[in-house]
């Protein structure tokens, strides 16, 4: 089965490339230093810091957005043309034919990850840069794993892509969320459910506030301590999103 999901993966990435996303990814990239060097002329001062946290912003944002869309109208469109119903007609099992999507989606993640994480090192010390970098290609791996699931299960294209941005922001101001909710106390009995439920939401998403943070870029914070605790939260999402989209693939009469 290995040697089928290193033949799907071959292919998924092979059709990214050939529909010129990594072109779209240069032209964001150029759009993203145009956009942080105009603002920088504008800023009164720390116009370097702003530049960079506008510029790190704008490029993480663009490289889970179009990962996103991507995986979600290639899997429709391939869903659309049977071609799904054409690959699981050989033997081929349900299993090797998502790990072979979501290892190509995986390796279409390193290309937004190291052009993007290449330019951040003209603003910030390596270290920093690949502090930056690598966490930025967890996010987008989490970002593919849970596309996948969206379009498996939603099989449409705004469904899933609106259940994938709705998630990635979730996931990303649960956290904050989190703070104001109980910084505000529990004297009524719904702020007590509404902090209950902020609370299990936040146990099931992972903390992507925690992801490519921008001070890193900025002030320089960043230290390796703190890449485990994101490797493990990855891990982890990873098996569940894995586990949820082969449940409902294999549930699923094609």
């Amino acid at each position: 089965m290995l040697q089928q999901i290193h033949t799907i993966a071959r292919y998924t990435l092979l059709e990214a490339l050939r529909n010129r996303l990594v072109w779209l990814f240069f032209a964001v990239a150029v759009a993203g230093i145009g956009l942080s060097g105009f603002l920088n002329e504008l800023a009164i001062a720390e116009s370097r810091q702003v530049q960079v946290a506008i510029l790190a912003a704008f490029a993480r944002f663009a490289s889970v957005f179009l990962l996103a869309t991507f995986i979600v109208t290639s899997m429709i469109r391939e869903f659309n043309d049977k071609g799904l119903e054409l690959i699981l007609a050989l033997p081929l099992p349900r299993a090797g034919y998502y790990f072979g999507k979501l290892a190509g989606f995986g390796m279409l993640a390193l290309l937004p990850a190291a052009l993007f994480g290449g330019l951040m090192l003209f603003f910030a010390p390596g270290v920093q840069a690949a502090l930056w970098t690598l966490s930025l290609l967890c996010e987008l791996w989490l970002i593919a794993a849970f596309s996948l699931l969206c379009v498996i299960t939603f099989n449409q294209v705004m469904t899933a892509l609106s259940a994938v941005m709705a998630f990635y922001l979730m996931a990303r101001s649960v956290a904050a969320l989190q703070l104001i909710g109980h910084a505000s106390g529990s004297g009524s009995a719904s702020q007590g459910v509404i902090n209950m439920v902020m609370d299990g939401i936040a146990m099931l998403l992972p903390h992507l506030d925690r992801f490519t943070r921008t001070e890193w870029l900025v002030y320089h914070t960043g230290a390796w301590s703190d890449f485990p605790g994101l490797l493990a939260q990855t891990a982890i999402f990873l098996s569940l999103a894995a586990g949820a989209a082969l449940f409902d693939l294999y549930r699923r009469n094609i």
